[in-house]
């Protein structure tokens, strides 16, 4: 895989969106993550939503699509009333069958630098409380818990409980100063 080239989603990649959230889906279900997410259970709607009231990221490597994720400015129903401090990491995807061992946490640090740009402290995310893999993937790669929330509302099926995780963004020297463009080289 050579470089990570990341875009804005546009209305043309709402079938793409919608794919790689559904086989992400079936991958945590062979992995054996239960509970989580369901294929089918996201259409082209929720990402028009996603792309109307926070941006939709997509991340291409030798033209394939190599992931994506959404990036609110607010959460309420996950972190309550919040001053405008934080950006909040949804949705990350990658796509198994073209994307590098490290594709998540270049995402990560590209969600981290467009939250820095836009002169938030924190990158925010929520993982489900009992995907004790994915937390300690966070924890791992410089996020700490800094909360839970029990009967979260989620887009289909029954509330859940999460932890809440958090990344300053700020505390880098210069960090903040960096912009995520159009393409990145992906050598973060």
């Amino acid at each position: 895989m050579s470089d990570l080239h990341l875009r804005l989603a546009t209305d043309t990649d709402l079938a793409a969106l919608v794919r790689l959230r559904d086989d992400a889906a079936r991958w945590m279900l062979a992995q054996g993550i239960t509970g989580q997410w369901q294929p089918g259970e996201l259409g082209e709607n929720h990402f028009r939503r996603a792309m109307a009231t926070g941006e939709v990221w997509i991340a291409e490597s030798d033209g394939r699509l190599a992931g994506a994720w959404e990036l609110w400015w607010d959460d309420e129903d996950a972190w309550g009333p919040q001053p405008p401090v934080a950006g909040y990491v949804h949705r990350l995807m990658v796509n198994r069958s073209s994307g590098r061992p490290d594709t998540g946490r270049l995402l990560l640090h590209a969600a981290e630098r467009r939250a820095a740009a836009a002169g938030r402290a924190f990158l925010r995310l929520d993982c489900l409380a009992d995907n004790t893999r994915l937390n300690a993937y966070y924890s791992n790669i410089g996020y700490r818990v800094v909360g839970h929330k029990t009967g979260k509302p989620q887009p289909s099926g029954p509330p859940k409980s999460f932890t809440l995780m958090e990344k300053d963004v700020l505390g880098d020297h210069g960090r903040a100063s960096h912009v995520v463009a159009e393409s990145n080289s992906g050598d973060d």
